[in-house]
Parts: structure tokens; C-alpha cells; sequence
């Protein structure tokens, strides 16, 4: 039987979801806590693959057990599992779905902060910065779903079958200082650092470095700017993952101090 898996996670102690020998990651964690509830190996497959400190509010994976059990999954892995990482629900699923090839839309959000936070550290990237040009930082995100090929904001395009992205939704928000920011974008897929890179962009615009038709160039041109520089990582969050079949409501209060703020005192820009 297949189940998909609903969690969250706080990426900050990892080094992104991707299994891999001697080094910290999500998707080994899990794996060893379910082998050793079910006493067998059991292999899962994620959604995507997070970077390094990148968080996930909304992540699915899907593993297929055979057995049955008599018990509260969903408790017994939050009670085996670290604090930074929650499971919310075990989904019975027919069939043979993917959690990963069969989801239709990926959206992420990306917060940032202009002032030391002590309370936000690891939740929202720092950048000591002030004044930033918002406007046009907001007709650069205006262009992103006028595109489909990222290739120039990707770390290694040509590992990739193609680089087409159908980017549904982007938008820039401040809250009422002005003083953290919030980009969100969504996407049927995303390449490696994509969003980070963009940001990092986005970042050189308001601070006057580039200019909003400089940015496009590179979107028209499919050319890798000179110097790319991919925004924190701490700031990453993939808030929300849909399939045909499956489309579940993230858990907000995984990342409360910044998503419940954002739900009443940010603006668009």
C-alpha cells in the first residue's frame, strides 16, 4: 500500500532533504525512524529536494508498506522524530501516485529581515540594508510569469533535461516598518538555487546595482549573469506543494512568528 506523508521541517541543523553518506539530511532521518518503528528498511521518496538551511512548512513523501499496524503513526514518529521535524498526516493513497513527479505546483516563500533579530535568526535571512528601491524590485518579480526558461538563473542548467519553468504567481510584500520583506513564487518546477539566485537579484536591484531591464536581459538572453550571488538560505521556506489529487492546507504555525504576521500586516507591493 502507498501512503503519502505530510510534514515540516526546520532545515537550519541540515544539510537539505536528499539522503546522503555522512552527511546531516531529512530524508535519512525519517527513513532510519521508520525502519526502526516497522523493524524493516523502508525507503521514501520526497517532493523535492531542499538545500542546505532551507526550510519546508509543506512537504510530502510517499513510501509503500506492506504490513499493517495497529497504531498512532503520526504520534509515534513525532515522538521518535527531532523537534524540527513534525509529521502532520499519513495519507492512504490508491494506485501508484508520486510525491514527487506528480505534483503540479510547487510555491515557496522567501522572508528577510533589515535589522539583527535575535528571535528571527534562522527563520528569516539577515541582511543589514536600508532604503531599498521596492518599486523596482517589484516590476523585476512583475516579469517572472512572463517567462519559461530560467536556464540563466540556475547553478548548473545543463544537468537538466530543460530549463522551463511555468511560473504561475510571483509577488514582493513589507510589513508596516518596512523593515522585512517577503517574496513568494510558484511554479510546476524550480532548478537548483533558482529561487535564491533570483532573490539575490532581486536584492542587487533594490540596492541600485542593476537595473530592472538588466534583469530581464538576462531572462530574454538565457545567459547566466557574470556574477551570480544566491540569497541566505535561512530564508527559504517551500510553503506549499499541490497535486490533482491532493491539495492540503499548510500548517501556518510551523513558522508562526513569521507566517501569522504575514497574514495580517504584510502589504503588497
Amino acid at each position: 500500500m502507498r501512503y503519502f506523508v505530510h510534514i515540516g521541517y526546520n532545515g537550519l541543523q541540515y544539510n537539505g532533504w536528499q539522503k546522503q553518506a555522512g552527511i546531516s539530511n531529512i530524508q535519512g532521518v525519517i527513513e532510519n525512524a521508520l525502519s526502526s518503528i516497522f523493524k524493516t528498511t523502508i525507503a521514501i521518496n520526497g517532493c523535492g529536494r531542499t538545500d542546505a538551511q532551507v526550510h519546508a512548512s509543506q512537504f510530502f513523501f510517499h513510501m509503500d508498506l506492506e504490513q499493517e499496524w495497529d497504531f498512532d503513526l503520526v504520534f509515534r514518529l513525532n515522538k521518535m522524530l527531532p523537534m524540527n521535524i513534525a509529521v502532520y498526516d499519513v495519507i492512504p493513497m490508491e494506485g501508484s501516485p508520486h510525491a514527487r513527479f506528480d505534483a503540479v505546483q510547487r510555491a515557496y516563500d522567501y522572508f528577510l529581515h533589515t535589522y539583527k533579530d535575535p528571535f528571527l535568526n534562522g527563520l528569516s535571512s539577515y541582511y543589514l540594508l536600508d532604503k531599498l528601491d521596492y518599486d523596482q524590485m517589484k516590476a523585476a518579480v512583475a516579469l517572472l510569469p512572463l517567462y519559461k526558461d530560467y536556464r540563466a538563473f540556475c547553478t548548473h542548467p545543463d544537468k537538466y533535461e530543460h530549463t522551463l519553468c511555468f511560473v504561475r504567481t510571483s509577488s514582493l510584500m513589507v510589513d508596516e516598518s518596512g523593515e522585512k520583506l517577503r517574496f513568494q513564487i510558484s511554479s510546476n518546477r524550480f532548478l537548483g538555487k533558482m529561487i535564491r539566485i533570483i532573490m539575490g537579484q532581486l536584492l542587487k536591484i533594490g540596492k541600485g546595482l542593476m537595473s530592472v531591464d538588466e534583469f530581464e536581459s538576462h531572462l530574454i538572453s538565457k545567459q547566466t549573469p557574470a556574477l551570480i550571488t544566491p540569497a541566505h538560505p535561512q530564508g527559504l521556506y517551500l510553503s506549499k506543494v499541490t497535486y490533482p489529487y491532493l491539495d492540503l492546507k499548510p500548517r501556518a504555525d510551523f513558522s508562526a512568528i513569521l507566517q501569522k504576521q504575514a497574514d495580517s500586516n504584510w502589504f503588497k507591493l
